[in-house]
C-alpha cells in the first residue's frame, strides 16, 4: 500500500451523514412520517430487525402512525420496540395492528426531539471518527509512506473528518431549529 483510499474514506464519511439525514428525516415535528419508525429496530426471530421488515408502516390520519405487523405473533415485539425506541411513543396493539398517536409538541415533547436529534448527530459524528482513526491507522502502517507523506495524508484525512462533522453539525442545528419553531 502506497497511500490511502481516500475514495474509500470519503464514501464511509459521507454514508453516515447519509444515515443521519434518514434518521433526521424521521424526526418530524408534530405530523405522523412513516420515516419517524424507521430507525426502530425489532426483536425478531432471534435477531434485530428494521420495523419496516416485519410490517407495514402507514399515516391513516395526520397524527396517528398504524403498523399492520405481518405475523401476529409479532405484534408484541412490535409494540415493545416501539415504547423502548426513546421516540416518546405510546404504541396500542389491537391485534396484528399498532396505532400510534403522535403528540402534541409541548415544551417538553420538542426538548425530548432535540435530545434524540442529538443522539443520531452523535452516533454520526462517532462513525466519520471511526472511519477517520481507521485511516490514520492504515497510513501509519504503510512501511512505503514517509514521514512527511504519512503527515500529508493524516492531514487530509483529518479535513474530510472536519468537513463530515462540520456537515453533522450544521444539520443538528437546522433540525433543533425545526423542531422547536413549530
Amino acid at each position: 500500500m502506497s497511500e490511502p483510499d481516500m475514495k474509500d474514506i470519503e464514501r464511509r464519511m459521507s454514508g453516515a451523514v447519509d444515515n443521519l439525514k434518514t434518521e433526521m428525516g424521521g424526526l418530524r415535528s408534530g405530523r405522523a412520517s412513516a420515516a419517524l419508525l424507521e430507525p426502530v429496530m425489532v426483536d425478531v426471530y432471534g435477531s434485530q430487525m428494521p420495523i419496516n421488515q416485519v410490517g407495514t408502516v402507514s399515516v391513516p390520519e395526520p397524527r396517528m402512525l398504524s403498523v399492520s405487523v405481518w405475523d401476529a405473533n409479532n405484534a408484541a415485539a412490535v409494540e415493545k420496540a416501539i415504547r423502548n425506541s426513546g421516540l416518546g411513543l405510546n404504541p396500542m396493539a389491537e391485534g396484528a395492528v399498532i396505532r400510534i398517536t403522535i403528540p402534541e409538541l409541548n415544551e417538553e415533547r420538542r426538548k425530548e426531539l432535540g435530545k434524540v436529534a442529538g443522539k443520531y448527530a452523535e452516533q454520526a459524528r462517532i462513525s466519520v471518527r471511526n472511519v477517520r482513526r481507521d485511516g490514520i491507522e492504515k497510513v501509519k502502517k504503510s512501511s512505503d509512506l514517509s514521514e512527511d507523506e504519512q503527515h500529508m495524508w493524516t492531514d487530509e484525512i483529518q479535513g474530510l473528518t472536519d468537513k463530515y462533522i462540520g456537515q453533522i453539525d450544521d444539520m443538528l442545528k437546522h433540525k433543533e431549529e425545526e423542531i422547536m419553531q413549530v
